[in-house]
């Protein structure tokens, strides 16, 4: 069966669990925390970067985060909405866009890589985390 096929009832009936996530958007820095299991152990592993792609495609929905790692080499990793594997999204800052996709961020290099941060009111701020 197809992905984009299933409902939101047929979601819940198979034991996936429902999206969670914060509102966020394409430029915002994100944490994502994601239980990585290592034999019979499990932990939490925080993956933190900037939001260059979001692909809306009912339960194949997915999102692109992308960090500078070490030696300045860029790392990418797509999460599925859906995913139980996702424990939390913590946005830690919004960024100031005008594209659905960042595509030209990953031939960037030093500062010229960064997101312009989008700046909040104090309402702006208190709304978005009443929304959270």
């Amino acid at each position: 069966m197809k992905a984009t096929k299933i409902t939101k009832e047929t979601i819940i009936d198979l034991g996936v669990k429902p999206d969670l996530l914060p509102p966020f958007k394409v430029g915002d820095t994100v944490a994502v925390s994601q239980r990585i299991k290592e034999g019979d152990k499990e932990r939490l592993q925080v993956f933190e970067g900037d939001i260059i792609k979001i692909r809306r495609n009912g339960i194949s929905s997915t999102f692109t985060v992308r960090k500078i790692g070490a030696n300045s080499v860029g790392v990418e990793r797509i999460f599925p909405n859906f995913s139980p594997l996702i424990e939390s999204v913590k946005i830690l800052r919004s960024g100031k866009v005008c594209r659905a996709k960042l595509y030209y961020i990953r031939k960037r290099v030093g500062k010229a890589a960064r997101v312009q941060e989008k700046v909040l009111t104090k309402e702006q701020k208190a709304a978005r985390s009443a929304a959270q």
